[in-house]
């Protein structure tokens, strides 16, 4: 493939897809966003959505324009994409526990209802959509992945940057990259 990869931000929702999307743009790679989802008191820099992706299955015409830009994407969304372009996917994980928590206080936040399943029965959930999308990206020819972890972010997001960069080809100025990280967000412990 001559034209130059796409990288993508995935994850589990609430599990630092945002912040990675945020150090990525800082450290020099441009961000697909249409900023319709403005930042608030759970995503205080931002949640750095981009609609159409939601969208893909049904209408991947946004997917060339991504070339040479970072997107982020709920990994369920993933198995749309179309499989003639590169991407290179920046795979947040955060513990279990701590993405329900934090998605139960976005919800409590914004008044909504979630699904009305328990931790345990979800904690489940979320394991075996993960190994089955595991499963399926090993065996994808056009996708390379590399697992970031929430905490080690927050801890050492230099190391962590100088990983993706090595990753993504040596493209990110990671000093300004691992810069964003900021600890204070991270609110949701185990």
């Amino acid at each position: 493939m001559k034209e130059p990869f796409i990288t993508i931000v995935s994850g589990l929702p609430r599990s630092g897809t945002s912040m990675m999307m945020q150090a990525l743009e800082a450290g020099g790679i441009p961000a697909l966003t249409d900023n319709i989802r403005k930042q608030d008191e759970d995503n205080p820099k931002g949640y750095y959505e981009f609609e159409p992706v939601k969208k893909t299955k049904d209408d991947p015409s946004w997917v060339s324009a991504a070339r040479g830009k970072v997107v982020k994407m709920v990994y369920s969304l993933l198995y749309d994409l179309p499989s003639e372009y590169e991407y290179r996917i920046v795979f947040m994980q955060r513990a279990l526990e701590e993405v329900i928590a934090s998605q139960k206080k976005m919800l409590q936040r914004t008044g909504k209802q979630g699904a009305q399943v328990g931790d345990e029965k979800l904690t489940e959930l979320f394991k075996a959509q993960l190994i089955k999308f595991n499963h399926w990206i090993a065996n994808q020819k056009n996708f390379s992945i590399i697992s970031v972890n929430y905490t080690d972010m927050i801890a050492l997001p230099q190391l962590q940057c100088d990983r993706i960069n090595t990753f993504l080809g040596g493209i990110l100025d990671t000093e300004a990259a691992s810069a964003t990280v900021d600890p204070a967000l991270y609110r949701n412990r185990l």
